[in-house]
C-alpha cells in the first residue's frame, strides 16, 4: 500500500497484547489498541462499552477515506463501518455477516494462502504485489536472553491458539531428544506448562524460554535457529517471515490456507480422507486422530530427511 500510495497515512487497529508487535513501526501513523478480548467479560461491560464507543468517535473522526476488512469477522465488520469511510474494502466470502458493512466486497477465495488473499485486496486498490516483502518494525536482533543460550540451536513452539492444533507436548519432548542440536522452547507464560512438558521429556536436550520474551524479542531468537519446528501458531509465519526453515505440523488446520509461506518450508501432517477438517468436533473424546497418529518417527524422518542433520 506505501508503495502504491507513498503519501499515504496509514493506521492499524489491532488487540492489546499483539500491537507491542507494531510498536514504532516506520510505515504506521497510529495504533487503534483494542481490548477485544475483554469485551465479552460482563463485570465489565460498562468500561468495554465506554472503550467501544470511544473507539467508534475516534475512527469517525479521523476521516478515513477507505478502511480495509481483512479479518472477516462480525466485530472487523462493525468497525470497518465506525470508520465511516467512503470505501469499504473486505472480502465478499467473510461469514458472521461482515459482507454486510462493506462497500466493495472481493472474491479472495478460500482455496488460497491467507497472504496471497490479502493481496487481492492491494492488487484491487492498484498496489505492486510482485514482490512480497515482510517490514517488520524495530527490533533488536540479538536480544540479551541470546546469551543464555546455545551457539546453535533449534527453536520448538509446542503450543497453539486452539488445542485441536497441538501435537502433544510429550511428542515434542521426544522429538528435541532425537535431535542432534538442543532446542529452545518457546510460548507465552500463560501456556508455559506446556513448554515445561516439552522440555521434561527431551532428556536435557531442550530448554524452556516460555514468556520471558516479548514479540519482537522472539524475532531474534527465532532469527538465529537453525531451523523452526511447530504448530500451526504466530511464531511459524515470524520465521517463514525471516526466511528461517519451518517444519509445520499440521492437523485440523488447513496448510494451504494457514501455513508457512514459501518453497523453503514443509508442512507434515497425516494424510486422512476426513482432514482439513477445520476442528468442527473431535474424532473421540476430545482428540483428533490426525494429531493422535501423527508419530515422533514420522516428524523425526521428514527433518531427517530435508535438513540431512543426523
Amino acid at each position: 500500500m506505501k508503495r502504491g500510495f507513498p503519501q499515504a497515512r496509514i493506521d492499524w487497529v489491532v488487540a492489546h497484547g499483539l500491537h507491542t508487535f507494531l510498536e514504532g513501526h516506520p510505515l504506521i501513523d497510529k495504533l487503534w489498541v483494542i481490548k477485544k478480548d475483554q469485551w465479552k467479560d460482563m463485570g465489565r461491560l460498562f468500561l468495554s462499552i465506554r472503550e467501544i464507543m470511544a473507539l467508534k468517535k475516534g475512527l469517525a473522526q479521523a476521516g478515513y477515506d477507505v478502511c480495509i476488512d481483512l479479518s472477516g469477522l462480525f466485530r472487523s465488520g462493525v468497525i470497518t463501518w465506525f470508520s465511516k469511510a467512503g470505501v469499504k474494502l473486505g472480502f465478499k466470502e467473510s461469514d458472521e455477516g461482515s459482507p454486510l458493512f462493506y462497500t466493495h466486497k472481493i472474491h479472495g477465495s478460500m482455496d488460497i494462502h491467507a497472504i496471497d488473499r490479502y493481496l487481492k485486496i492491494a492488487e484491487f486498490m492498484g498496489c505492486p504485489v510482485d514482490e512480497i516483502v515482510y517490514p517488520f518494525a524495530p527490533y533488536d536482533p540479538s536480544p540479551a536472553i541470546l546469551r543464555e543460550l546455545p551457539e546453535a540451536y533449534i527453536v520448538m513452539s509446542p503450543s497453539a491458539g486452539k488445542p485441536a492444533n497441538r501435537w502433544h507436548a510429550r511428542k515434542f519432548g521426544e522429538l528435541a531428544a532425537r535431535l542432534p542440536l538442543p532446542s529452545v522452547i518457546i510460548s507465552s507464560a500463560a501456556e508455559a506448562d506446556i513448554a515445561e512438558e516439552t522440555v521434561r521429556h527431551s532428556r536435557g536436550k531442550a530448554i524452556s524460554i516460555a514468556g520471558r520474551t516479548g514479540l519482537k524479542d522472539l524475532l531474534g531468537v527465532i532469527g538465529q535457529a537453525k531451523f523452526f519446528v511447530c504448530n500451526d501458531t504466530g511464531p511459524m509465519h515470524m520465521a517463514a517471515a525471516l526466511n528461517i526453515p519451518v517444519f509445520a505440523i499440521f492437523g485440523p488446520a488447513n496448510p494451504i490456507r494457514t501455513g508457512p509461506y514459501g518453497s523453503i518450508h514443509t508442512v507434515i501432517q497425516k494424510k486422512l480422507s476426513c482432514s482439513p477438517c477445520y476442528a468442527q468436533q473431535p474424532c473421540t473424546k476430545f482428540k483428533f486422530q490426525c494429531m493422535e497418529d501423527l508419530s515422533v518417527e514420522d516428524v523425526y524422518g521428514v527433518i531427517h530427511q530435508k535438513t540431512g542433520l543426523p
